[in-house]
């Protein structure tokens, strides 16, 4: 059996070496001048019906990794496999069938909606591309249990945006992406515009939609507390890199990553006594177009020597499925890949 036919049954996402890198241009004929390296050499892999946490501080390349598995931007280099089938390389007819496969979860429920368009004609503008209801009436039927679907009523379909509480927007939002019967939704920052009570009510939601329709999530967010409660495994991101990726229970158990360790130690604890010891981190997170040779959280790390200015280390199995990339761990520079395997 070859490497791609095994992995088609275990996997929906993978990227390989994915890399987004943007140009700075600079000078009176705007010439290029360097390159913002958003993301780096990405390896990462969702098996099916997982949710993946990805976490990391604000310009840590989250959303961009996330738009571009969704092809919403061109890749500069490497590969994204989903479900066994290559899409960096499919033409624009393709990507266009693949999209209801492929759905998204913005941040902003307030911008994210058009405001001139009621809730029905949100929902129903996706049904109407693919095909998926033949005439109004059969629409309408498919939007009112959708709405039912993720909390809201039936006669809400005529309501427009601006009609409704932050919570809401987002259900909204959350019946659009589903409307289509995709496969993988990215939610990137679905819940960080929202109050802490209406938090809660939405990663339930999610959670509960997870188990009925079977779908895999990528759930981009910078608060470890709220991944904690909707992922599988959770991968944390440091300047366009995954530095780990472990099972959730291993991960906030066992940190190994010095930046896994410290934005751990800022969790808070309901109970006194399991509150970590804070480690703060010293300086700002570098600028992605001129980041540190070796590893680019040693400008930051506690643990750095003189090994890691001049290694860029890899992600390493140090456990079963948990992987670190740390050359004070005792990790060495590796293919990568080993993440897939």
């Amino acid at each position: 059996m070859s490497m791609m036919t095994a992995h088609e049954h275990r996997y929906l996402v993978e990227t390989r070496h994915l890399c987004q890198w943007f140009p700075v241009l600079g000078g009176v004929f705007r010439h290029p001048v360097g390159q913002v390296k958003a993301v780096d050499d990405v390896c990462l892999s969702i098996p099916k019906g997982d949710v993946l946490g990805l976490v990391g501080e604000s310009g840590s390349g989250k959303t961009t990794l996330g738009r571009s598995i969704l092809r919403l931007l061109e890749p500069t280099g490497g590969e994204i496999f989903f479900d066994g089938e290559e899409i960096t390389v499919i033409g624009k007819s393709e990507l266009r069938q693949l999209r209801r496969r492929m759905q998204v979860i913005f941040q902003d429920p307030f911008s994210s909606l058009n405001p001139h368009m009621t809730v029905g004609e949100i929902i129903g503008e996706a049904l109407k591309i693919h095909h998926l209801a033949p005439d109004r009436s059969s629409r309408q039927d498919r939007i009112g249990a959708l709405l039912d679907l993720v909390g809201l009523r039936r006669y809400h379909i005529d309501r427009y945006p601006h009609e409704f509480s932050g919570g809401q927007r987002q259900r909204i939002g959350i019946a659009r992406a589903i409307a289509v019967e995709p496969d993988f939704i990215v939610a990137d920052e679905a819940v960080s515009a929202l109050d802490v009570s209406i938090q809660a009510q939405i990663i339930n939601l999610l959670q509960d939609l997870r188990q009925r329709l079977n779908l895999t999530l990528l759930f981009i967010s910078h608060d470890l507390a709220v991944v904690r409660h909707i992922s599988t495994r959770v991968a944390v991101m440091y300047l366009g890199r995954i530095v780990e990726v472990a099972d959730r229970k291993e991960i906030y158990k066992n940190p190994l990553h010095p930046y896994t360790q410290a934005l751990l130690s800022a969790v808070p604890e309901p109970d006194p006594e399991l509150q970590k010891a804070r480690i703060r981190l010293t300086g700002d997170i570098p600028s992605p177009m001129t980041p540190p040779s070796g590893c680019v959280f040693r400008t930051r790390c506690r643990n750095a020597t003189a090994v890691c200015a001049g290694r860029v280390p890899q992600l390493e199995a140090v456990a079963p499925d948990h992987y670190i990339a740390c050359l004070g761990e005792g990790g060495a520079p590796g293919s990568g890949l080993d993440l897939l395997k």
